[in-house]
């Protein structure tokens, strides 16, 4: 059974008005608990500078493409295969006749894994792109 870490209590003091829109995203998001709300707030924060200084990092890149545009599934995979230090795996899903989804999966350094984001989004025939960044996890208790 994992041992739950120590709490430590603090107070916050913010406007009135701040603390109502503060509610509201609360209500609006599912959260139980102002704490809730902020430790998230805080972890998505350290994640952004993770990603900003450059360390190791996880994340996923999903893109559609049509897969009927001219060898770009073997320009995507060739990609992959460049990029093969950071991409840990790949789901290839039919959407329908002329249009396919990928989620690749990706862990290691930030710039190389921003540089295959660029690569993939870049690549004539993907319709769109998108990236998701987010922790190792390591750091964040």
């Amino acid at each position: 059974m994992p041992v739950m870490p120590k709490l430590t209590r603090f107070g916050v003091s913010i406007e009135e008005g701040l603390a109502a829109r503060f509610d509201a995203f609360l209500r609006a998001e599912g959260y139980g608990s102002r704490s809730e709300a902020i430790r998230d707030l805080i972890r998505k924060s350290l994640v952004e500078k993770e990603w900003a200084k450059g360390g190791r990092i996880a994340g996923g890149i999903g893109f559609v493409y049509d897969h009927h545009h001219r060898r770009i599934a073997d320009r995507l995979t060739d990609l992959q295969h460049e990029y093969r230090h950071v991409v840990i795996s790949t789901q290839h899903v039919h959407l329908d006749h002329d249009n396919c989804m990928e989620m690749v999966t990706v862990k290691g350094e930030a710039r190389r894994i921003e540089a295959l984001f660029n690569a993939i989004k870049s690549t004539k025939g993907v319709k769109h792109a998108g990236i998701v960044r987010t922790t190792t996890g390591h750091g964040m208790d």
